[in-house]
């Protein structure tokens, strides 16, 4: 079950896993190693906070003599670790194997996706992914170029959008993109697409304007498609690149101010070895991780299973 995703992000599983298996390999169950642990958390990226929750509980469990040997300790640690991840389940379907990144229900997928997120995170190939997973499902999505202010940008959306067969929407240059996105739910709208797959500008160096635009761009959505469909199938997804590590909190935190966000869209896993930030984003901003992506194929894309992740960590 674990091979498929254990392949794909090896550096996240070699580095935490073999350690993990040294610090359990001594077989004793002592103040040691817990500080064992407790450092190679923190050097995982897993977060301050969290790794402290984690190790306290063991110690109060140690203490209490509710663990009583070394493999208890694993046992806990991944229901500790598991329990960091639960949040209310994602309307996502789950992928119809691991091979395949094609869901069993398609109808799960949001109508509006608006992918946020700092430049170079991994949007405008995530858009491609989801737009490609849709298109396999037999739905019409349309791809919408909402960085209307970097011309490379457009062109590597464009450029997907013919790799799979999906259009692209696009804007005059240096267009507002808030009236790029007006004029594509136009379009949305009057040929009845299923899907619509916004991709927005990420340039955190003029945070102020960035966000006033997203602002902007969520009032055009709320307003033109709202009306037609549920709330519910309107949702802004947030794409972090694995690699930055704790970085990615303070970006989060940016986007968080702009816009509402649903879910979190986990890029690049597959480029680090700290696999514990999933677990600093989502305790701090208590919004989901729903997808994982390793790499630039198509299919390199997973929707985000928590327990074969925790478990993946834990268990060569």
């Amino acid at each position: 079950m674990f091979g498929f995703i254990k392949d794909k992000i090896k550096k996240v599983y070699n580095t935490f896993t073999s350690q993990i298996s040294t610090i359990f390999s001594r077989n004793k169950l002592d103040e040691q190693l817990l500080k064992e642990l407790s450092v190679l958390l923190i050097s995982a990226d897993t977060g301050a906070k969290t790794t402290n929750n984690i190790i306290t509980q063991l110690k109060t469990d140690i203490v209490s003599s509710k663990i009583k040997d070394i493999n208890e300790v694993k046992t806990a640690l991944e229901q500790l670790l598991l329990s960091q991840l639960s949040l209310p389940q994602h309307s996502l379907a789950q992928l119809s194997s691991e091979k395949s990144p094609t869901p069993k229900t398609s109808n799960l997928l949001p109508k509006i996706t608006l992918l946020v997120g700092i430049n170079g995170s991994g949007k405008t190939t995530f858009s491609a992914k989801l737009a490609n997973i849709m298109r396999q499902n037999g739905k019409r999505v349309i791809l919408v170029a909402g960085d209307t202010f970097r011309a490379a940008a457009t062109q590597q959306l464009m450029e997907w959008g013919e790799k799979i067969g999906v259009p692209v929407f696009v804007g005059r240059e240096n267009q507002d993109p808030a009236s790029v996105i007006f004029d594509a739910c136009k379009k949305f709208k009057d040929e009845n697409y299923d899907h619509i797959i916004i991709d927005t500008a990420g340039r955190l160096q003029t945070k102020v304007n960035l966000m006033k635009e997203l602002e902007k761009i969520r009032k055009i959505l709320d307003k033109q498609i709202s009306s037609q469909i549920s709330g519910d199938d309107i949702s802004t997804w947030l794409t972090v690149d694995a690699m930055i590590g704790q970085n990615s909190l303070r970006q989060a935190e940016l986007f968080e101010q702009a816009t509402a966000l649903n879910g979190i869209i986990l890029t690049k896993l597959d480029g680090t070895g700290k696999g514990g930030i999933v677990f600093s984003i989502t305790q701090q901003f208590k919004i989901p991780i729903l997808y994982t992506t390793f790499g630039e194929k198509l299919e390199d894309i997973k929707v985000f299973d928590a327990k074969e992740y925790v478990h993946g960590l834990l268990y060569e």
